[in-house]
């Protein structure tokens, strides 16, 4: 991206799917960097993680090792982006948590570049990047609400394993394997067995019948478009699928809007691309959609037990749009917008 400036970048959380995913896409973007460190826990320091056709050693995360860096991209736990967060940015380093830890507070953007960059210049040190299905779902609902208002969204998603981490993914391998072989899995990482299987669960429960990942997707919607009141549930599940979540999703709009309308309306949206002609059995899939940045939508119809409303499907990669690209690109837009300090001595 065009500038001047060189950035010290940290990532903290290296050596997880989501760190690494950073730092792939940080090389593969040439975003601005002059120097990156790779930063986690005690226990990992020493190891090596890929980036730009070499590697970085895992330096430990401390308070001194944010000196001198300009940006942080938080690929770790709450507790740590907790613990951290506000060190760097005391010390002047913009900060990306890609954890729940600060996300609806109420002073730290909650960003997707492509609905609400005009968020990023309110931060104060640390900037929220959302959950990865409130991402591609926002990005999404945005073009529709501009054109004929959001009265209600119902969300049912299907999220591959590594949402859960490299230990749910490993898992998931060794499962499969296990029932081809005709011996019976074991089950560790998850509440049950993921192969062979589908799971409505798995997250922390909270009020109501919900559990914490449903939670999050409303909340997180509606602070991402500024709509407070919107009325918006989730049934969110697990399915077994090592990358890309799937989202179905249905939409009550304040104006009418026809399924044509808004395929159009989509397909020129920014970080979209329309896959749909059920005739061809063109539609977007997680195995189709992995490794790729946007937003896929395909299954758009209307919804005839509806005045105002349609259905549709959502996929996107939920390491990379869902998780390390949105955050790249809120640092990007930061730049942009001179949001980003000077390379510090």
């Amino acid at each position: 991206m065009p500038t001047s400036k060189r950035l010290n970048v940290a990532v903290v959380g290296a050596t997880g799917l989501v760190g690494n995913e950073m730092l792939r896409v940080l090389a593969e973007r040439n975003f601005p960097s002059a120097r990156v460190v790779a930063l986690a826990s005690e226990r990992s320091k020493g190891l090596t993680v890929p980036y730009n056709g070499s590697s970085l050693e895992v330096e430990e995360i401390k308070e001194s090792a944010f000196k001198g860096i300009d940006v942080a991209l938080f690929a770790a736990s709450g507790d740590i982006a907790l613990m951290y967060g506000p060190v760097a940015a005391e010390s002047g380093v913009l900060v990306i948590d890609n954890s729940s830890a600060w996300r609806m507070k109420d002073n730290v953007p909650l960003v997707v570049p492509e609905v609400n960059p005009d968020d990023i210049p309110q931060n104060e040190g640390i900037i929220a990047n959302p959950n990865c299905c409130a991402i591609p779902l926002a990005v999404i609902l945005n073009p529709i609400k501009q054109k004929a208002g959001l009265e209600r969204v119902l969300v049912s998603t299907y999220q591959s394993a590594s949402g859960a981490g490299r230990m749910l993914v490993e898992e998931l391998e060794e499962q499969t394997k296990a029932i081809a072989d005709g011996k019976t899995p074991s089950v560790a990482a998850y509440p049950y067995q993921l192969a062979h299987n589908v799971v409505p669960g798995g997250w922390h429960p909270e009020a109501g019948g919900y559990n914490e990942e449903e939670v999050k997707i409303v909340n997180e919607t509606r602070k991402i478009l500024h709509e407070p009141e919107l009325r918006i549930a989730a049934t969110c599940v697990r399915v077994p699928v090592p990358v890309g979540h799937g989202e179905s999703v249905f939409i009550e709009t304040k104006d009418k809007i026809t399924a044509d309308e808004v395929r159009t309306l989509l397909g020129s949206a920014p970080g979209v691309i329309v896959q749909d002609d059920p005739h061809a059995k063109l539609y977007p899939t997680p195995h189709g959609v992995a490794g790729t940045d946007e937003v896929y939508v395909g299954r758009i119809r209307d919804d005839a037990s509806a005045r105002h409303g349609f259905l549709l499907w959502i996929v996107s990669d939920n390491l990379r749009k869902g998780a390390a690209l949105n955050a790249v690109q809120i640092a990007e837009q930061a730049i942009e917008m001179g949001a980003v300090g000077t390379v510090k001595a």
